[in-house]
């Protein structure tokens, strides 16, 4: 429906509802489409600040924390020891109907929850970062049942949306005295990404248009309020992680965001894995082209082609994606890691390459269980994963934080039975459901309950304690943080050098786990190390782990992939140039490039060229003026970095996008 007609339509209906029921917005009568939620001088004070979660802490959700408390207390023991730290943890507050703005006897309303979360700011003399989530369009989840919302996908329906749900919502936080805390509003998960995969299906095509208004409307609201922060949710690796999936989502992002009228400005970043399962990192399966039996690791049936193993590698790439469509570069990537641990017995903790087929390699090396990646509801196995914070992966990551949006514990949804008729066959333990390609597998629900979404589900949070990566334990719950800020420092044409961040944790950290490949190489006490006796320009994937007294072992870095120089590294006229791939996401990758002057006397400049042997095109560069000409490259020293004595070296990066391979050039450096 085109967004003209959408618009006209939204707007009689609004004044037929609110003239047929006599019901009122909160703030008075319809709004204009893009009009400013009302509010007094002190809020206009709020500094919206470049990172909201960094410096802050989170919001502790009392409702929460009672039922974490309650089952705790309930199952006692170590078990219930292990539980209560949960509560210690922050999560988002759910705003999934119109009711929930007021709250009701067993819940908190939303003005409820800021008044608590202002109370924590004070008594803790830091910032505090309240989540909400903001999850009610009309026709929500057009794609399963489970979730199904209170509004149907009309113009009435929209209607009801912008002026009973989102403006009540934007007046609530527009109120001056909440302008001192972070609001980060997590914008209707599974919504766009039904947009992109899911027009097939008639409820969604129905739905897309509304869901696109709807978001538009709310961004230009909350967008308004200086001290709120709008983060988009982009589904998760398993479901846009192809490049015919993650291209449309960009383009659909951008589409929206274009609409409003603060355009690319309105969005702040984007939130990946709610309510999911997808793992962080998969420590053991680095590379998706790694072949086994002739065949790709990606074209194993869990993946099907799908080179997005991880959130790490889904989410960098995804933001490569979503700029290279206009959004600026200062958005931030958050991923929800309330339910993606996958510890317990069955993770895997060593590399297994004895499997000869892509599939046993894989079902031997993922520390994802499930039989099927589109397996969502109250999955079985599935535990806790990694405690909430800011940057995790150094300020250099798009990845800004890890947060608790869907609380651990609350159901996911119910399936059909004689007390359930709403329910949905995803949620039920003995159902199925095919991948699309004539494969059928178990919706690997948890058997023996049945409990309508967002209630509390002891089974499940029983099992995501136990279940937990890194594993709750000791006074604090915590094993060591994972390594942030793995870097190449270097490479030659047989080693490569590593540095990264020093992880913390409650029982401190006696060592790091180095692996190159998925294969352990070395265990060091430093934040450092160099792998020699590599073979000459070949790529190497590298992860860290930490490991601290109790035995905990943290979850694997970010991986890092670095190219070692071509024998004898790249040489010319007075410097040596080396190359080394920082990141590598499928589709684009960063590159560190290290310049030497290996002469006598000192450089005024030097230029560093080559050639590609594929596709790739730089899109990015710094440290270095660079120029590209089909697949040749001239980099060039700035005015500060030309001067080079005796020796001494310096470098320049740059960012490219590829389709296909990606071998490490060899590279020509001459200096004057």
């Amino acid at each position: 429906m085109p967004q003209t007609v959408l618009r006209r339509l939204r707007t009689a209906a609004a004044a037929a509802l609110l003239g047929a029921t006599g019901l009122l917005p909160s703030i008075g009568a319809v709004a204009p489409a893009h009009a400013a939620p009302a509010r007094t001088t002190p809020a206009q004070a709020a500094v919206h600040v470049a990172n909201p979660f960094a410096g802050a802490t989170g919001y502790l959700n009392p409702d929460y924390a009672a039922e974490v408390k309650a089952q705790a207390a309930a199952d006692g023991g170590t078990l219930g020891a292990l539980e209560s730290q949960v509560a210690a943890n922050p999560t988002a507050v759910w705003m999934d109907r119109i009711g929930a703005i007021a709250g009701d006897a067993t819940h908190l309303g939303l003005q409820a929850h800021l008044d608590h979360a202002l109370a924590q700011q004070q008594q803790s003399g830091t910032p505090v970062v309240f989540q909400v989530v903001v999850y009610d369009l009309p026709g929500r989840d057009c794609a399963a049942i489970a979730s199904n919302g209170e509004l149907p996908a009309t113009a009435a329906g929209l209607a009801t949306y912008e002026t009973q749900y989102i403006d009540p919502i934007a007046a609530v936080l527009a109120n001056p005295k909440y302008a001192g805390l972070r609001v980060a509003a997590i914008i209707e998960p599974d919504s766009l990404p039904n947009a992109v995969t899911n027009q097939s299906k008639p409820a969604c095509a129905t739905a897309t248009p509304y869901y696109e208004s709807g978001i538009e409307y709310a961004l230009n609201k909350l967008h308004a309020i200086p001290n709120v922060y709008d983060y988009l949710d982009i589904g998760h690796a398993g479901w846009l992680g192809w490049s015919n999936n993650m291209v449309p989502a960009g383009r659909e992002y951008a589409k929206v965001a274009q609409a409003t009228t603060a355009g690319f400005a309105s969005v702040d970043g984007f939130v990946s894995d709610t309510a999911n399962t997808t793992p962080l990192t998969e420590p053991f399966l680095t590379d998706p082209d790694l072949t086994v039996g002739g065949q790709p690791l990606k074209s194993a049936n869990f993946y099907q082609y799908n080179p997005a193993f991880d959130e790490y590698h889904y989410d960098n790439a995804m933001y490569s994606t979503l700029v290279s469509n206009g959004f600026p570069s200062s958005i931030g990537m958050l991923v929800d890691t309330s339910r993606n641990g996958w510890g317990g017995p069955a993770r895997p903790t060593a590399l297994n390459s004895a499997p000869t087929t892509v599939d046993a390699y894989v079902a031997a090396n993922k520390v994802d269980q499930k039989p099927f990646r589109g397996d969502w509801c109250n999955v079985n196995g599935a535990g806790i994963g990694a405690r909430p914070q800011s940057l995790p992966y150094g300020a250099g990551s798009p990845i800004i934080a890890f947060l608790w949006v869907k609380p651990p514990g609350e159901s996911d949804g119910d399936y059909p039975d004689a007390s359930h008729p709403h329910g949905d066959p995803h949620c039920d333990p003995s159902g199925t459901q095919t991948d699309g390609n004539g494969n059928t597998y178990p919706t690997d629900a948890i058997p023996g309950s049945n409990i309508p979404a967002g209630q509390w589900f002891p089974v499940q949070f029983r099992q995501l304690v136990q279940n937990a990566y890194p594993a709750f334990g000791g006074s604090t719950g915590t094993g060591p943080t994972a390594p942030s800020g793995l870097t190449v420092t270097g490479a030659t044409a047989s080693s490569v050098s590593l540095s990264w961040t020093a992880s913390t944790g409650p029982a401190g950290v006696t060592g790091y786990a180095v692996y190159r490949n998925g294969t352990k190489v070395a265990t060091v006490t430093g934040t450092s190390y160099t792998d020699s006796g590599l073979s000459p320009a070949t790529a190497y994937r590298y992860t860290v782990t930490a490991q601290d007294a109790a035995g905990n072992v943290s979850p694997a870095s970010a991986a890092v992939t670095a190219t070692t120089a071509t024998s004898g590294g790249g040489g010319s006229s007075g410097c040596s140039a080396t190359y080394a791939v920082a990141n590598d996401w499928g589709s684009g990758f960063t590159a560190n490039v290290t310049v030497t002057n290996t002469g006598t006397s000192a450089t005024r400049s030097w230029t560093v060229t080559w050639s590609w042997g594929g596709n790739q095109q730089i899109t990015n560069s710094w440290n270095a003026t660079t120029a590209q000409s089909g697949t040749a490259v001239t980099a060039t020293s700035q005015a500060y970095n030309g001067a080079l004595a005796p020796n001494a070296s310096t470098g320049f990066g740059f960012q490219a996008a590829y389709s296909g391979g990606n071998t490490a050039p060899s590279l020509t450096c001459t200096a004057s």
